[in-house]
């Protein structure tokens, strides 16, 4: 490996470790969405059935059943919610609590 890939690596694993400690400057990295997201994986890991799942987060049912079941997929926008439930579920349902 040359000395230039792994400062480039060493780099980026430094601006990393900034986001993940909330330090970075938010206008110098980009959000990164996926381009596929398994909703069926995300709703086991947090623990729930179809129906809580939707009521819990905001989802039609029908649209969890869906993108399960490979009819449809989510935007670009539910990607990312979902990946943020999939990170921090308890932080979304604290965020989306009644007051």
């Amino acid at each position: 490996m040359s000395k230039r890939a792994f400062h480039k690596i060493a780099e980026g694993l430094h601006e990393a470790i900034s986001i993940a400690k909330g330090e970075a400057n938010a206008s110098t990295y980009r959000v990164h969405v996926p381009g596929k997201i398994d909703v069926r994986a995300i709703r086991r890991r947090v623990g729930m059935t179809q129906s809580e799942f939707a009521a819990r987060f905001g989802f039609p049912l029908t649209c969890v059943r869906d993108w399960e079941q490979g009819r449809s997929r989510p935007d670009s926008a539910v990607r990312a919610y979902l990946r943020v439930i999939d990170r921090n579920p308890q932080a979304v349902q604290e965020a989306l609590c009644k007051s």
